[in-house]
């Protein structure tokens, strides 16, 4: 997981803001234009453009030429991979923690010369 956190940093990065979450959001189960997202998230197209760029960027999202028009939709492989990573970060420790979901202070489970005092 230690090898992981510049990466796991970057993908919180990508969706640190607010507008790119709504465009994920948008996207779940459909590919949408510029011009749609714009309209449903009441942003320029030109707001939207430099989001999806920041996106596609990343490998979330894919684009697709549709006669004039470039359609967005989600890349479900990626997000696969960032949906493991999250929750091993977020699911990370669960183990230690005692019968009340609380995690163990490790001052407390240690006694001064190292040892691991036994939880009653």
């Amino acid at each position: 997981m230690d090898g992981n956190a510049e990466q796991l940093a970057k993908v919180l990065k990508v969706l640190s803001v607010g507008t790119r979450v709504r465009i994920v959001q948008l996207l779940k189960g459909r590919a949408l234009c510029v011009n749609a997202l714009a309209c449903r998230l009441d942003v320029t197209q030109g707001a939207v453009s430099q989001h999806l760029r920041v996106l596609r960027d990343a490998g979330v999202v894919i684009d697709e030429k549709r006669g004039y028009f470039v359609h967005y939709r989600l890349n479900e492989e990626v997000l696969a991979v960032w949906r493991a990573d999250i929750g091993l970060l977020l699911g990370a420790g669960i183990e230690d923690r005692d019968n009340k979901g609380d995690m163990p202070c490790a001052a407390a489970t240690r006694t001064s010369k190292g040892v691991r005092n036994r939880r009653v």
